[in-house]
C-alpha cells in the first residue's frame, strides 16, 4: 500500500510539473496572483480595523512581492530548466557592468522626468515646500530601504526576470511588455483596499474610476520604459531594480507639493511616464531595444502560454 501511495504521488506531482512546462507564463502569473494576494489579506483586514493595526500585520504588506513574485519565479525556473533556470535569474541579477549612461538615466534623468510631470500641472509649482537638509540625507537613506525592502528587489526578479524573457519571445517586444504590464497593474488590485494606495476606511468610489484607471495605464506605460531599458542593458535584473526603485523613492518628492492634483492621484507620474513611452515607442518602432537574435532558441515548453 505504501507503495501505492508513493507511486499516485509521484505521478500527480509529475503531472503538475508537466502542466507548469506547457503553460509557464499562466503559471507564473497564477502564483504570483494567488501567494501575494493571500498574504495581502492581513494587511487589508488591519487597515480595515478588523485586526490590530500597523505592526505585524503592516510587515505582510512589504513580505508579498517575495512571496509572490520572486517564489513563483523561483518554482517556475527550476520547473522549466532545474538548477540552471534560477543561476540565470541570479546571473542578472549580477549584472551590474552595463554602460555608465543607463545608470545616469534611471538615477538622475528619471527623478527629472518625473518632476517634470508635476510642474507642468496647474496650482502644482507653487505649492512646493522647499527643500530642507533632513529630505536630502534621508532620500539616498530611503532609496535603499526602498530597493530592499520593497517592490524593486523582489517584484523584478519575477516581472522581469521570468516574465518578460517569454512574453518577449513569443509575441514580440511591444506586445508582450503592454500584456506585462496589465498584468502588474492588476497584481496591485488589493492594495487599493489599503492606504497603501489612498484606499480603507473613509474612500470613496473615484478611487475605483478615477485612480484605479489612472494607476493601470501608468503602470503599463512604465513596462515599457522597464522593457527598453531591460534590452539595453543585456537584460540586467540589476538596472530594472534601480528603475523600480527610483519609481519609487520619488514618491518622498511627490510629497513635497501640497497641491490636491499631486496629493490625491497618480496624474503627474502618470503624465511623465507615458510621454516617456511614446518617445521610446516611436523611437525604436516599438522594437523597444529588442534583439531575439541575441536569444537561444527557447524550447517549445518555453513559449507555452
Amino acid at each position: 500500500m505504501a507503495e501505492s501511495d508513493s507511486t499516485t504521488g509521484g505521478d500527480s506531482s509529475g503531472k503538475l510539473n508537466e502542466l507548469m512546462r506547457k503553460h509557464p507564463l499562466f503559471s507564473y502569473f497564477f502564483m504570483s496572483y494567488l501567494f501575494s494576494w493571500i498574504m495581502t489579506i492581513p494587511c487589508v483586514l488591519s487597515d480595515w480595523g478588523f485586526l490590530p493595526k500597523g505592526g505585524l500585520f503592516a510587515l505582510f504588506f512589504f513580505l508579498k512581492a517575495f512571496a509572490g513574485p520572486t517564489v513563483a519565479a523561483y518554482i517556475m525556473s527550476r520547473v522549466m530548466a532545474g538548477q540552471a533556470g534560477w543561476r540565470e535569474i541570479v546571473r542578472r541579477i549580477r549584472l551590474l557592468r552595463v554602460r555608465w549612461g543607463w545608470y545616469l538615466f534611471v538615477l538622475l534623468a528619471v527623478p527629472v522626468v518625473l518632476l517634470a510631470g508635476i510642474l507642468v500641472l496647474p496650482g502644482a509649482p507653487a505649492s512646493f515646500q522647499g527643500l530642507s537638509g533632513r529630505f536630502l540625507v534621508s532620500y539616498p537613506i530611503l532609496f535603499v530601504l526602498i530597493f530592499f525592502g520593497g517592490g524593486p528587489l523582489a517584484e523584478e526578479i519575477g516581472w522581469r526576470g521570468f516574465a518578460l524573457p517569454r512574453l518577449q519571445s513569443r509575441y514580440g517586444s511591444l506586445p508582450g511588455t503592454l500584456l506585462l504590464g496589465g498584468v502588474w497593474a492588476f497584481w496591485h488590485l488589493p492594495d487599493f483596499l489599503t492606504t497603501a494606495q489612498r484606499g480603507g476606511p473613509g474612500s470613496g468610489l473615484s478611487l475605483l474610476y478615477i485612480n484605479l484607471p489612472i494607476f493601470v495605464v501608468m503602470v503599463v506605460a512604465m513596462a515599457v520604459i522597464f522593457t527598453w531599458v531591460f534590452n539595453n542593458t543585456g537584460g540586467s535584473l540589476f538596472i530594472a531594480m534601480l528603475l523600480h526603485a527610483s519609481i519609487n523613492t520619488f514618491g518622498n518628492v511627490q510629497a513635497l507639493f501640497t497641491a490636491p492634483i499631486v496629493t490625491t492621484t497618480d496624474l503627474p507620474i502618470l503624465i511623465a511616464v507615458c510621454a516617456t513611452a511614446l518617445v521610446i515607442i516611436a523611437a525604436t518602432r516599438g522594437r523597444l531595444g529588442y534583439r531575439p537574435e541575441h536569444e537561444a532558441s527557447p524550447k517549445p515548453a518555453e513559449v507555452a502560454a
